[in-house]
This record gives structure tokens, C-alpha cells and sequence, in this order.
């Protein structure tokens, strides 16, 4: 069985993580978040890396999560359903805070967790055919996991009105209300890329490790584990609510749910 996340490191210390579900749109489950985690954990550790980041194999970036997986998680008992939804809370925080410049090259369908992923990142880069959504409600269930880093990244106003509505969005959107910095064409995406990458690197480790830090911690951005709990809680409470399964059987069942009139 394939690997759910790639890891490897070039000669530069330039660390690539990519999600590797590509059948599934790279649509996150436990295996995959622990995965991430993992890779977080121990790129974190590493003296030889000096940045990292975030792609997608296949058409997709990352679809935001497994569809099946939710559906299952749905049953779980109230610690395997905490445990699940903390998953998910975990691989964002790390994320966010991983001290070491990140950045994210998003193509394809970018859904729920995958904007979450490149709300935590500090470089985003889309192609022009990129679709975005925070489509979770659609389903019946809430984006609490990624909350925080939506508004942080987009601010209140725009994610309201995206993590509401569920309305997807294009890579011009994107860019309008500040998910990502720069929209850039598929052929030459990788060598922006590269471009941004190399200008990173003129810049100290350390300095940049406090940076981060002090940007985060000092403008009250950092996630507490109550925090973190709490996220964790209301997730899986509103997946194993009945309009949270209602959601995934309609969508499943490709109609429309029973709330809508």
C-alpha cells in the first residue's frame, strides 16, 4: 500500500511533503493525518531542513476529507470520535507553527482541510484553475478543526461569509480575499516557486524561527490544548449529530438534504 504522505529532502535542505491519495483527491483520513503528523514531528527535528513544502499528487491538492472515513467516524464512540477530530486539529497546529518557512503550490480542487493547510502555511501559490471551497456545512458538518487559521489568514468577514455559504470559489477569489499570494501558471508555477524558495533562503533560520514565533505568539495566534480541545469537541459533535449524518448520506446518495427547502 502507497505511502499516504511522501517525504524527502533535497541537497538545499528543501523538505517536500506530499499528500499522496491522488485516487481519493488526496482527501484526508486517519491514516493520512498521522501520517502529516509524523512528517511534522520529525522534519521539526531535522538540522538539515531548512524549509518545507506542501503538495499534492494527481489532479488535486487536497480535496478536503475522505468522505468514507467521515461517514465511519460517525459511528465512533465519543473518545475514538475526540481522538479522530483532534487528529485534524493537531496536523493544522503543527503546521502553523512549524518554525521553519512553509509553503503550499495548490492545483486542482482545494476543499475544506486543504484550505486549511494553506491558510497554515506562509506561502501559498495557486495555478489559475484551482477551485477552492469550504464546503462542510454542505455535508452537515463544521470546519472547527481550521476555524482559527481561516480567520487568521483571510479574516472574519471572508470567512464567514465562504464557511457558511459553501460557495466554491476560484484562484482570482482566492487571491481577492488573501488565501493565497500569488496565481501563477501551471508551467511556470514551479519555478515561481523555486524563485520564492531561494529568496528564503538569504534569510537566517533562526531569525526566521523567531519571527514566526514571536508573530504568532505575541498577537495571541497560538492555540492553547484547551483551545484545541474544544475545536476537537464541537467537530466530532456536530459529524455525530443527526443533520451531520443526514449531510453525508445525501451527499452520498448524490440528492439534496433533508434542511433544504
Amino acid at each position: 500500500m502507497a505511502k499516504p504522505v511522501l517525504l524527502s529532502i533535497d541537497d538545499r535542505g528543501i523538505a517536500t511533503a506530499t499528500l499522496n491519495k491522488p485516487a481519493k483527491g488526496n482527501a484526508y483520513d486517519e491514516d493520512l493525518l498521522a501520517a502529516l503528523i509524523e512528517g511534522l514531528d520529525a522534519l521539526h527535528d531535522d538540522p538539515k531542513v531548512r524549509a518545507l513544502v506542501i503538495r499534492g499528487a494527481g489532479k488535486h491538492f487536497q480535496a478536503g476529507a475522505d468522505l468514507d472515513w467521515l461517514a465511519k467516524a460517525a459511528t465512533y464512540g465519543p473518545e475514538q470520535a475526540y481522538a479522530a477530530s483532534m487528529a485534524t486539529t493537531t496536523a493544522m497546529q503543527k503546521l502553523n507553527e512549524f518554525p521553519k518557512p512553509t509553503f503550499a503550490l495548490v492545483h486542482g480542487a482545494c476543499f475544506g482541510g486543504g484550505c486549511g493547510v494553506v491558510c497554515c502555511v506562509d506561502v501559498a501559490i495557486a495555478t489559475p484553475a484551482a477551485i477552492f471551497g469550504l464546503t462542510e456545512v454542505r455535508v452537515g458538518v463544521a470546519p472547527t478543526p481550521i476555524s482559527t487559521h481561516m480567520v487568521h489568514a483571510m479574516g472574519l468577514r471572508q470567512t464567514r461569509r465562504y464557511a457558511i455559504t459553501g460557495e466554491r470559489f476560484d484562484a482570482a477569489e482566492a487571491l481577492r480575499i488573501g488565501l493565497v499570494h500569488e496565481v501563477v501558471e501551471a508551467d511556470k508555477a514551479d519555478a515561481r516557486l523555486a524563485e520564492i524558495i531561494d529568496q528564503t533562503m538569504l534569510s537566517s533560520p533562526t531569525a526566521i524561527a523567531m519571527t514566526k514565533d514571536s508573530f504568532l505568539g505575541a498577537n495571541g495566534l497560538k492555540l492553547s490544548a484547551r483551545e484545541m480541545s474544544l475545536l476537537a469537541h464541537e467537530s466530532w459533535m456536530q459529524r455525530a449529530s443527526a443533520e451531520g449524518k443526514e449531510g453525508l448520506a445525501a451527499f452520498r446518495e448524490k440528492r439534496r438534504p433533508a434542511w433544504y427547502r
